[in-house]
């Protein structure tokens, strides 16, 4: 298949899971199957299995004394064989067509689309906590679309060549890196976890899988799914471990050809920093793709339509419990719509059901781990001890069962509190209310709050209020959204990534990354080669 003409991909529909539908049933199913059974799940190099015997247990946030798994934690020999594993890989995979590596990939869309969905959707629910639709539009929808649409843009790369010159033919060769990708997966995107090893591997690449010890459950069911695909030995290698001793290993290998990280940025900071100390090491430079944290923001203009605004407050900062590196955690409302806003807000979040994301009726379930859920709580108990702030609603957290926070939102008398400038990742938002006469000053104070720079809402009827944000934010977000919540990107649509504090602004989801995965070569062929060497101006007058 080596000239076949990549399919034209389009969005994969959103499924209801209303009551009677079968996507619903087939989901409770697919629940009630895999909180019955405990999973072994080992490293996986150049194929083979391997099980360390040390293992970590893998849970249900919100109902942690429930083990779902046992995951086997690689150490330095099975990090280095990794390695080996994708060096040997790449010495075939990188022979291969497009069109032959699209193949796989293409089918794993189609696999994950139908006989698989139900499984991803349903792992990720019980362990990381999604409700039914949070999982459908992760774990099943934008991972097809990556897979379906990453091919398709890797085509429009390859389709990219050089003019050529009578009697020349010159063309561009698109070669994956030349060593292998360290890719390291966060827990919040079943997703990012399936396309963060994907995209370089597409491109020609061979890759070492890092996932987020709280994501490893629903990780491993991609990669199943990737090896029915078709996906050959040791293109992917999945190596769950000690995070620490992961990246020091690979970051000291002399093949290193990139990292694709979505985390924290200060992980990514200092993956950095480790890449520059050994950059005289390396056989070539490092590619390093990151997309980190976010401070985003939904601001309010006098004339915005207060029913959108409180609908793009609740789904923006608390769906998926504010874990999405584009929650929406600061707010900016004027004292004109305040009193209707924080009415409306109230009542719905009063409205907003708690728990087990196995009850489809609940709205949020439970935030990732123990560390996670002490952080927020901090920041909540010294917001009700603060004179200067004020908890509106929630402000419960209880951990006896499962790491349960109920949707907190803190008033704040000064825009720089510390709520308002530093990253949560929790179901918190702060607000604060100001002048509608300050509405300049605002857009300056929002632009300079956060060294963050990832996503961004601004509710406005009037159109002159959404022209003059956008300019004064243009920097302030990588995705800027107008009278819409900041989170939801879809691939082909609103491709991903901000600036700033908040990653190398890359955009998942689009051509723009894909092309950070390949080294290309230029070909030039002389069909008819000079046979003189001299040239006509040494002759004489």
């Amino acid at each position: 298949m080596t000239s076949a003409k990549i399919p034209t991909p389009v969005n994969e529909p959103v499924l209801s899971y209303a009551p009677g539908t079968k996507e619903r049933a087939e989901l409770k199913a697919a629940l009630k199957d895999l909180s019955s059974r405990q999973v072994d799940i080992p490293i996986v190099i150049g194929g083979k299995e391997i099980r360390t015997g040390k293992t970590l247990d893998a849970v249900m946030p919100h109902c942690h004394r429930h083990i779902l798994a046992k995951v086997h934690q690689a150490g330095p020999r099975e990090i280095d064989s990794a390695v080996e594993a994708a060096r040997e890989a790449q010495r075939e995979w990188s022979t291969w067509s497009l069109a032959d590596r699209a193949a796989v990939f293409l089918k794993a869309a189609d696999l994950l689309a139908s006989r698989w969905r139900a499984m991803v959707n349903a792992a990720t629910m019980l362990g990381q906590s999604k409700t039914a639709f949070q999982a459908e539009i992760d774990a099943a929808c934008e991972l097809i679309d990556f897979w379906r649409f990453n091919v398709h843009y890797a085509d429009r790369i390859h389709a990219e060549q050089p003019l050529s010159a009578a009697g020349t033919w010159n063309a561009l060769d698109y070669r994956g890196l030349e060593g292998f990708v360290y890719a390291i997966t966060p827990f919040n995107f079943t997703s990012i976890g399936g396309n963060l090893p994907t995209a370089p591997a597409i491109m020609g690449c061979t890759v070492v899988w890092k996932p987020a010890a709280t994501a490893v459950y629903s990780n491993y069911l991609l990669f199943r799914l990737l090896q029915e695909a078709g996906l050959p030995p040791g293109v992917v290698n999945f190596v769950p471990g000690p995070a620490q001793l992961v990246s020091e290993r690979l970051l000291g290998d002399r093949h290193l050809g990139g990292i694709h990280f979505t985390g924290s940025t200060e992980v990514f900071q200092t993956l950095w920093k480790q890449v520059s100390d050994n950059l005289t090491r390396y056989a070539d430079y490092p590619r390093l793709v990151g997309e980190t944290g976010g401070k985003d923001f939904i601001l309010a203009h006098p004339s915005a339509d207060v029913d959108a605004l409180t609908t793009g407050l609740v789904r923006g900062a608390f769906e998926y419990q504010g874990q999405k590196c584009s929650a929406a955690s600061r707010a900016y409302v004027p004292e004109s719509l305040w009193p209707k806003v924080r009415e409306q807000m109230l009542g719905r979040l009063g409205e907003a059901r708690v728990g087990d994301p196995a009850d489809f009726r609940n709205f949020m379930a439970a935030v990732i781990d123990k560390k996670s859920f002490d952080k927020i709580k901090q920041y909540i108990d010294r917001a009700k001890s603060d004179a200067k702030t004020k908890i509106l609603y929630g402000g419960d957290c209880d951990d006896s069962d499962g790491y349960f926070v109920q949707p907190t939102v803190i008033q704040v008398e000064d825009p720089g509190y510390r709520t308002m400038c530093e990253e949560i990742f929790g179901p918190v938002l702060s607000l604060y209310v100001y002048p509608d006469g300050q509405w300049q000053e605002t857009l300056a104070v929002i632009d300079r709050t956060s060294p963050y720079a990832l996503t961004g809402g601004v509710f406005a009827q009037e159109r002159a209020a959404l022209v003059d944000a956008s300019a004064a934010l243009r920097y302030a977000a990588g995705n800027f959204y107008l009278n819409d919540k900041p989170t939801g990107a879809v691939v082909g649509q609103q491709p991903f990534g901000g600036a700033r504090a908040s990653g190398t602004n890359d955009k998942a989801g689009s051509l723009l990354n894909l092309i950070r995965w390949t080294s290309a070569r230029v070909i030039k062929e002389n069909f008819v080669p000079p046979r003189d060497p001299w040239y006509p101006f040494m002759a004489e007058a």
